[in-house]
C-alpha cells in the first residue's frame, strides 16, 4: 500500500508538473495566408485609389508564421510529437532585454517598412514617379534648414533621386563642407501640372559619429510615392515583420499594371523587398511552405537564399519557383501563365 500510495502521489507530481509548469520554449508552425488580391472583412488587402484599378483573380498568398507562446510541459511535447511545429528556445523570439510588447511594436515596425518598400518596388517597376524625400535628425546639421517630408533633387547641382544617390554625394565630403541641396517648394503657386519651383538650402556637414573624418548630414532618405492623387494602403489584419514585401509588391502591380500576374492560379509566396526590388530571404520557410499548400497553392515563391531549406521538406503538390529580384518573380509568374519553364529550388 506504501508503493502504491507513493507511486501515485509522484504521477500526480508528474501530471501537475506537465500540465501547469512552462517551459522557456515557443511552438512554431504553419501560420494564416492573406491573398494579396482579395479582402479582409470587406475590405481590400491592397487598397488603391486615385488610380485606375485592374479586375483581378487568382491569388497571390503572403504567408505566415505562427508562434505559440507560454507553453506547458506537456503541450510542448505534444507539439514536438506532431512534426507539424517545431520547438524554439523562447529567448530566439523574446529577448530577455525586451518585453513581449516591445517585441510586438518591432515586428508592426517592420511591417510597415515592408509596406513603404512594397509600393516604391511596385511603382518603380510599373515606371510610375517616385520622389526622395527625408526624416530629420533634430540634433543633425540639417535640423532647421530641412524639414520632415522635404524633398530632395539635387546635391551641389547634380540630381538625385535614389536614397543611395544622396548617400553618394555627401560621402566623400568632409565635416565643414557647404552643401547645396534643391527642395521643391510645395507652398509656392504655380500653374497645374508645373512643377514647383526648387529652393537651395545650404547645410554645413558635421562629422558622422561612426566616421569623424566623414561628412555627416543628418537626415534619413526614403523614396516615396510621388503622386499625390494616387494613394496606396494595407489591410493584412494581424501581422507583422518584414517578409511580405514581395507579394505586397505583386498584389500593387497585379491591381495597377496591365497583366494578369496569376492566370487564374493560387500562387504564395514569401520575401522581403527593397526600394529596388531586391528579394531578402525570411525565417520559417518550411512552415510557410506547408501553410501555403493547405490553403491551396500550387507555386511558391522562394527567396534565393531559402532554397536549400525549403527543399528540405517539400510539400506534395508544391512547385518552389526561385527568385533574387522583383524581375525573377514577375519572369516566374509569367511562365506559370504560358506553361513554361521557371527557376525553381
Amino acid at each position: 500500500m506504501v508503493t502504491l500510495g507513493v507511486t501515485l502521489a509522484l504521477l500526480i507530481v508528474l501530471v501537475m508538473v506537465g500540465a501547469f509548469v512552462r517551459v522557456p520554449y515557443v511552438s512554431l508552425g504553419p501560420g494564416p495566408t492573406v491573398n494579396t488580391l482579395g479582402t479582409i472583412e470587406d475590405k481590400q488587402v491592397v487598397m488603391i485609389s486615385g488610380a485606375p484599378v485592374r479586375p483581378t483573380d487568382g491569388h497571390l498568398n503572403l504567408t505566415t508564421v505562427s508562434v505559440t507562446d507560454g507553453l506547458t510541459l506537456f503541450q510542448a511535447m505534444g507539439m514536438w510529437l506532431s512534426g507539424r511545429d517545431a520547438l524554439q528556445p523562447r529567448e530566439q523570439v523574446y529577448p530577455p532585454d525586451k518585453s513581449t510588447e516591445e517585441v510586438r511594436k518591432d515586428d508592426v515596425a517592420q511591417f510597415s517598412g515592408s509596406e513603404d518598400s512594397a509600393t516604391v518596388a511596385a511603382l518603380k517597376y510599373l515606371k510610375r514617379p517616385v520622389a526622395l524625400e527625408v526624416t530629420v535628425d533634430p540634433k543633425g546639421p540639417a535640423a532647421g534648414v530641412l524639414r520632415d517630408g522635404d524633398r530632395v533633387v539635387t546635391v551641389n547641382g547634380a540630381a538625385v533621386s535614389t536614397a543611395e544617390q544622396l548617400r553618394s554625394a555627401v560621402s566623400g565630403l568632409r565635416p565643414g563642407t557647404r552643401v547645396v541641396l534643391g527642395v521643391p517648394n510645395g507652398a509656392a503657386s504655380v500653374p497645374a501640372g508645373q512643377p514647383a519651383p526648387v529652393e537651395a538650402r545650404t547645410v554645413t556637414l558635421g562629422a558622422r559619429p561612426d566616421a569623424k573624418d566623414k561628412g555627416y548630414l543628418g537626415v534619413t532618405p526614403a523614396e516615396v510615392n510621388a503622386d499625390p492623387s494616387l494613394k496606396i494602403g494595407f489591410n493584412v489584419g494581424d501581422i507583422g515583420g518584414p517578409s511580405a514585401g514581395l507579394m505586397l509588391t505583386l498584389g500593387i502591380i497585379d491591381k495597377l499594371g496591365d497583366e494578369n500576374l496569376t492566370g487564374g492560379r493560387f500562387i504564395a509566396g514569401t520575401g522581403t523587398i527593397t526600394d529596388d526590388g531586391e528579394v531578402g530571404e525570411i525565417g520559417g520557410i518550411t512552415h510557410k511552405t506547408r501553410a501555403a499548400r493547405e490553403a491551396g497553392a500550387t507555386e511558391f515563391l522562394v527567396p534565393e537564399g531559402n532554397c536549400a531549406e525549403a527543399r528540405s521538406d517539400v510539400p506534395d503538390g508544391l512547385t518552389l519557383l526561385k527568385v533574387g529580384t522583383l524581375n525573377d518573380a514577375m519572369s516566374a509568374l509569367s511562365a506559370v501563365r504560358s506553361g513554361g519553364d521557371a527557376p525553381r529550388c
